[in-house]
């Protein structure tokens, strides 16, 4: 872990690493396209890898918030289900055409099914047949940067930040006004004890607390009821995550708890239940905004005038004057759109936003509270940004599950990967740290092995799901399932080899496939609704195997990092890795497996050779655990299992 004494150090530290991280984006970008060209790949090699989606054509398009142009793009053959990919909602995105291989436009993806992406454009996309490819995002990074410099020459409550979260100096706590007040209120609420404890702890923070949520303890509920009782105390709060989902996910809580929350960013990247919660919408719903239009109407018209050709000779300096007018008509209507803009943010509570938040828009307002949820998927410049804002800060997450997403070897190297939260943890412990105890998602028998091995065996499951099981289920035949809720099924000795992907950059096994393949087809056939089926891979190349060869396009096949923060009824893993040296990659990082175990409410299922698997500390210890409660099965119990 790396310890910090000195400030200037530390963010001359961190300003290298997203240079780092904006060299090894680029990188990644042009060793792809270089790549492609040199082998001359074909259309389905270049989409394989996950950030090119080739002959998508228009199918529709629609108007969004604030004129935005939103484009519903599928494939060629529009039935055609879409290949494995990176696209995620917010991903920023190149369209260009596939004619003349020209870029038409910039956009951010704003929704996605298994057949289609929707992209939000600021601009039309000319053409008719499309390439849309992953783009670099530097506005992130400019933005850390930016608020790094800001934090490093900050006085006040910004120098004392840097000694408590950098110059190790102790976060300190203070005794709670109206205590018992907010002990009735809680008491009042469906939270259990240990989220009434992490609620109190961080409500008497001077400065710094961190609640940690192991998975399905019910994190963000906690959380969205803290920021309540700041509220209630009259506190204005700036509510974030790293990610979008994050950030929706919070949002709905505080809806959900009666709070006035406004969700700033761009539309695009909201869910759409929530739009009406957006900045965007609440200023295109206010009557006053019609005036603004009305202006801005006005305003094209003296532009349009200004530039038409008449037969007689304009009076000298007319056309001037139109432009003039058309000039001061748009000021004047900005300024107009800016009050009511700051009129809707004054009067809300809780402002919601991602981390990397456009600081432009919230001026100089600044937090009597700053919350980051999922604080261990971000990398310390993503705090900054908050802290800059807020009196004190509460940070949420589980650093014991996948950490924030480093693309620069060299910076993983330096362990530049580690959260602030991570670090904090690790610095203070029971000083700053509340642990969230009672689970809410697993059957307790799922729950066992992830709260031995990576939380002290410190988790209790609820009396609501300790023993719930799919037969539970409305019109489910759970007689041709088995009655356990854990399953490992260990292929040793059935030479199902792992195999390199053709594109050389990932691994697949299609045995292990075919059989997680034919268990889900059980599951359907016994009534479980695909909705409540999640297939996970560590590996990309395994992922697009799977989505080729299942039987329905509505069960969930994804990698590890796709189903952070997720939960379905049943879930099948796939560990892919067979060989005889042993060798399991990054399987070896027992966070990701952590993830993964947890995502199974009622049934998990994991399939992997037991021989190659074994050698790893980690899986040697699961396999004895399956085999002690007896969830252990060799392969060769099933028939036919190829």
């Amino acid at each position: 872990m790396q310890n910090y004494r000195d400030s200037e150090a530390y963010f001359e530290r961190w300003s290298w690493f997203l240079k780092l991280e904006s060299d090894a984006e680029r990188e990644r970008l042009a060793s792809r396209r270089t790549t492609r060209k040199a082998r001359g790949m074909s259309d389905r090699s270049m989409e394989a890898q996950g950030d090119t989606l080739m002959h998508m054509v228009i199918a529709d398009d629609r108007t969004g918030l604030g004129g935005r142009t939103i484009v519903n793009f599928v494939k060629r053959e529009r039935k055609q289900i879409l290949p494995w990919n990176r696209f995620r909602v917010g991903s920023p995105v190149v369209a260009s055409d596939e004619q003349t291989l020209m870029d038409v436009a910039n956009g951010l993806v704003c929704g996605r099914t298994s057949s289609s992406i929707e992209v939000v454009f600021d601009e039309w996309p000319e053409g008719h047949f499309f390439r849309l490819e992953l783009s670099a995002d530097e506005v992130t990074r400019k933005r850390q940067q930016t608020a790094m410099l800001h934090a490093l020459d900050g006085r006040g409550r910004i120098a004392q930040f840097r000694g408590i979260l950098i110059e190790d100096k102790p976060p300190e706590f203070f005794p709670i006004k109206d205590l018992e007040a907010i002990r009735a209120d809680l008491a009042e609420s469906p939270l259990n004890p240990s989220q009434h404890d992490a609620i109190l702890h961080a409500l008497s923070a001077k400065d710094l607390a961190i609640i940690h949520g192991p998975p399905g303890t019910g994190k963000t509920t906690t959380v969205a009821h803290l920021i309540r009782q700041a509220v209630l105390d009259g506190q204005r709060v700036l509510a974030c995550a790293p990610s979008n989902t994050g950030v929706d996910n919070l949002l709905e809580k505080l809806v959900g708890l009666g709070l006035n929350a406004i969700r700033i960013g761009h539309p695009a990247r909201v869910l759409e239940s929530l739009q009406e919660h957006t900045l965007d919408y609440l200023v295109d719903a206010d009557p006053a905004m019609k005036v603004v239009r009305e202006m801005r109407r006005e305003a094209d018209l003296l532009t349009t005038k200004a530039g038409r050709w008449t037969r007689a000779k304009p009076m000298a300096g007319a056309r001037d004057d139109l432009k003039q007018e058309s000039r001061r008509l748009r000021a004047d209507a900005k300024l107009f759109e800016e009050q009511i803009i700051n009129t809707k943010l004054d009067r809300a509570s809780v402002i919601c936003a991602t981390t990397n938040y456009d600081p432009e828009i919230l001026g100089n307002r600044t937090f009597q509270l700053g919350v980051i949820d999922e604080a261990c998927q971000s990398t310390e410049p993503g705090y900054w940004p908050v802290i800059l804002r807020v009196d004190r800060l509460i940070l949420a997450g589980d650093h014991c599950q996948l950490p924030p997403t480093v693309l620069s070897n060299q910076a993983q190297l330096e362990g530049l990967s580690m959260s602030m939260m991570e670090r904090l943890v690790g610095r203070w412990d029971k000083l700053a740290t509340r642990q969230l105890t009672v689970q809410y998602r697993m059957h307790h028998k799922i729950m066992e092995f992830p709260s031995e091995h990576f939380y002290d065996d410190s988790l209790v499951a609820d009396p609501s799901v300790a023993n719930h099981s799919l037969a539970d289920l409305p019109n489910f035949n759970a007689e041709t399932i088995g009655s356990e809720p854990v399953l490992f099924v260990d292929t040793s000795g059935a030479d199902w080899t792992e195999q390199l992907d053709p594109n050389g950059e990932s691994k697949l096994n299609p045995n292990e496939a075919n059989w997680i393949l034919q268990q889900v087809d059980a599951l359907l056939e016994a009534g479980l609704p695909p909705e409540q089926i999640a297939v996970i891979a560590p590996y990309s190349a395994q992922v697009r195997l799977l989505r080729d060869r299942c039987s329905s396009n509505d069960v969930e096949i994804d990698t590890v990092d796709g189903f952070q923060g997720r939960e379905k009824e049943v879930v099948l893993i796939s560990l892919v890795r067979s060989n005889s040296e042993g060798e399991v990659g990054f399987l070896a990082d027992t966070r990701r497996m952590n993830v993964a175990m947890t995502r199974a409410k009622r049934k998990l299922m994991v399939i992997g050779d037991g021989a190659t698997l074994g050698r790893n500390a980690f899986f040697k210890k699961w396999i004895e655990h399956t085999e002690s409660q007896g969830f252990y099965k060799s392969i060769w119990e099933f028939s036919p299992w190829q």
